[in-house]
């Protein structure tokens, strides 16, 4: 993930006794979604007690992950959860830490490789324009079901008019298809 911050350091947030949370930078109370929505920009943050300036970034955090899996998006499997809960007290408890983040990170870069190789399969094809306004599309929808996000999705782009026939539509679409599988398998070697 990206870290983005327009200051030195973090942006320090101090919660409250009664629960509310400070943005010292926009000195501003904020919410558990505007500190989401942070995370999602990449804003690095670090949240501490006021009263007694501990650092309680973790528990907020985790406080995040609780709140979204309760409102339905689910994204921690049980069985996963059940694993994580065993390794509290276990001999290898020390290790899963970087473990986890290690394999986040990885996750995140073939996230950005597989984008960059679907992005690359198409740019020198007639497709080029067209897969550029499904990908806006699709990120818009993504951007869409994301909390916080502004209801409603930008209108789908006109279709060009082509003289390309049916069959070779299919044809270009099945080049692609094999250059795009070609890259996931030189990106999975």
């Amino acid at each position: 993930m990206k870290k983005q911050n327009t200051g030195n350091g973090p942006v320090i947030i101090k919660k409250y006794a009664n629960r509310r949370l400070y943005n010292t930078e926009t000195s501003s109370y904020i919410t558990l979604d505007h500190l989401a929505t942070m995370t999602r920009e990449g804003r690095d943050f670090k949240v501490v007690d006021a009263k007694t300036d501990d650092d309680i970034t973790h528990s907020v955090l985790t406080q995040i992950i609780m709140e979204e899996e309760s409102r339905g998006t689910s994204m921690l499997p049980v069985n996963f959860l059940r694993q994580l809960i065993a390794m509290y007290g276990d001999s290898m408890q020390a290790m899963v830490p970087g473990y986890l983040e290690a394999s986040m990170d990885s996750f995140h870069r073939n996230h950005e490789q597989f984008k960059t190789a679907v992005e690359g399969a198409f740019a020198n094809s007639p497709f080029a324009e067209l897969a550029k306004r499904n990908l806006e599309m699709f990120e818009a929808a993504a951007k869409a079901f994301k909390p916080g996000s502004m209801p409603g999705m930008p209108a789908a782009p006109a279709p060009a008019e082509s003289h390309v026939s049916k069959d070779d539509e299919i044809a270009a679409l099945k080049a692609e298809l094999g250059k795009l599988t070609e890259k996931i398998e030189k990106l999975d070697q």
